[in-house]
């Protein structure tokens, strides 16, 4: 290619969404997405929602700091996630934090960062059902905008492993 040739725009990373909320199922998405992103050239963006709470106008400076505080806490998870993802694939994530409804700022970021091309989350694996994160998905209005992979949220290394 000669000097005066435009450079071909720079390929576009796919990035695999996992939303991350402490619980062993998130682990389970957060390995299968990073083993996929580290196969296919990908990113994976790890998203930490946090929810409003409920507080009268009185309790202003109280509501204030539990925000500060659950900031706090979500940064501390997300980067030490990161680590691990590091770690766990050789690659450095992409963090986010939020806060809102955690429905609405999932789709949000889906509709502002269009490289995310699939969301990865895992089923729960009590009683209670798949969990808040696939009900989520499920009962959308309209249809999802991206791909959806669910995993079992009792998937083995061993499994994860040989699936992604």
């Amino acid at each position: 290619m000669s000097a005066s040739e435009p450079s071909s725009p720079a390929a576009k990373r796919r990035k695999f969404l996992v939303i991350v909320d402490g619980t062993p199922e998130s682990e389970v998405a957060i390995h299968f997405a990073s083993l996929r992103a580290s196969h296919t050239d990908g990113i994976v963006t790890l998203l930490a929602v946090i929810e409003p709470g409920e507080a009268s106008q009185q309790w202003l400076g109280v509501k204030n700091i539990m925000q500060e505080e659950a900031r706090a806490e979500a940064e501390e998870l997300l980067h030490r996630l990161a680590a691990h993802v590091n770690e766990y694939a050789g690659i450095m994530p992409e963090l986010v934090i939020r806060e809102g409804r955690r429905t609405e700022q999932v789709m949000q970021l889906i509709a502002e960062d269009k490289d995310i091309a699939i969301l990865v989350l895992a089923a729960g694996t009590g009683k209670e059902g798949p969990g808040p994160l696939v009900s989520m998905v499920a009962s959308t209005d309209k249809s999802f905008p991206i791909p959806v992979t669910v995993v079992p949220g009792s998937l083995t290394e061993e499994a994860i492993r040989s699936l992604a």
